[in-house]
């Protein structure tokens, strides 16, 4: 037996809600993967909802907007979540649902236009979709001991620590920062946490990831407040930097890719050897350099055995394009910026053919 389909887990999920009964609950990535994909692209979330509005269901928390390994459960749609069909409007103006279509065409003419919807729910890159904005947190207490919070601090490597009576009560926040001032300056004897701590910084889940980015650059840190008032995470400038080395890192290895190619064909052809191999859907286009080509019509001119040899290249013509179709193939993926970032392996076949690119490139200046 195969992988069952999200439908075919759905189903039976829509019929215990409907009868009242609790369901389990669902991490969004398994959730790609009954869709048959890994990340969250506009077709695939498009598909995952069109599945979902069919059988009459949401996730809850939505699952566009928190992080792949998140878990998420299920509830039966409220009537006034679907988007409704814009209505009908007559030639006059007026909303055709106050005519009677009856009364001016026959029955068998009626049409019902059927609108098309697929875009993406949420298209803004929300502080909840960061993974630190959904972790459990390590905190301390006003009237717990400065040694607690300073040792928690190390055993972690955390620099600030939430000061919280509860998950939603925030007092305030103690860090490296706070504490030296206080000894250095005051000779504080104090051993409680509330005499060290000071204002916290503090964010909603719902807002743009850029808009936050200040804030958390200025202040090191900022506490995120969930929409159910808890305090659902924290993000650091270092976590900012893993995020962002995730999400950029592709376009840099590429780039690189690009400019190698580039450079191995650059002065090697002729402009009617390089317009050959342009696309036959866009034969207009003008090529007055290398970089004028598409990825893919780099790949069809080393498809060439012909303009393969006068790149006087040593390596293996079917390899070579073989290895680089599935870099124009990973290419795709990141030029449509998925937020969750390419998989592991595609991230490692970026950096193997970087590396392979390198030693054809130094073979290529020795012959």
């Amino acid at each position: 037996m195969g992988i069952p389909t999200l439908t075919e887990i759905l189903r039976p999920i829509v019929a215990d809600l409907t009868a009242g009964e609790a369901t389990t609950q669902i991490r969004v990535r398994d959730l790609l993967r009954l869709a048959g994909a890994a990340r969250r692209g506009w077709i695939v979330s498009s598909k995952i909802r069109k599945t979902l509005n069919e059988l009459g269901v949401k996730t809850i928390p939505d699952f566009e907007t928190v992080p792949i390994d998140a878990w998420v459960s299920f509830a039966l749609n409220n009537p006034l979540d679907v988007t409704p069909h814009a209505p009908s409007v007559n030639e006059s103006g007026e909303d055709a649902e106050l005519v009677d279509p009856i009364a001016i065409v026959e029955p068998d003419t009626i049409v019902t236009p059927e609108f098309i919807f697929g875009a993406v729910s949420e298209p803004a890159y929300r502080v909840s979709r960061l993974p630190a904005a959904n972790t459990t947190l390590i905190t301390v207490k006003p009237d717990e001991s400065l040694t607690q919070a300073v040792t928690l601090m190390l055993r972690h490597d955390y620099s600030q620590l939430p000061v919280m009576t509860n998950e939603r009560d925030v007092k305030g926040v103690i860090s490296w920062e706070s504490i030296a001032p206080k000894l250095a300056l005051t000779q504080s004897e104090s051993v409680l946490v509330r005499d060290y701590m000071k204002e916290h910084k503090e964010i909603n889940a719902s807002e743009s990831i850029f808009s936050a980015i200040p804030r958390i650059v200025e202040h090191s840190y900022v506490l995120v407040r969930a929409s159910d008032r808890r305090i659902s995470g924290i993000i650091t400038t270092t976590d900012l930097s893993l995020q962002f080395q995730q999400l950029s890192e592709p376009f840099l290895l590429l780039s690189e890719i690009e400019n190698h190619i580039r450079k191995l064909i650059d002065g090697k052809f002729t402009k009617e050897e390089l317009s050959g191999v342009v696309n036959p859907s866009d034969r207009g286009r003008t090529i007055e350099s290398v970089a004028d080509l598409t990825f893919g019509e780099y790949i069809r001119l080393f498809e060439s055995p012909e303009l393969w040899r006068k790149t006087g290249l040593k390596v293996d013509r079917a390899i070579f394009t073989k290895e680089l179709d599935k870099v124009r193939v990973v290419r795709n993926d990141v030029m449509h910026f998925d937020p969750d970032g390419i998989s592991e392996d595609d991230h490692e076949l970026l950096h193997h053919f970087v590396r392979f690119i390198h030693e054809v490139q130094g073979l290529a200046s020795l012959a």
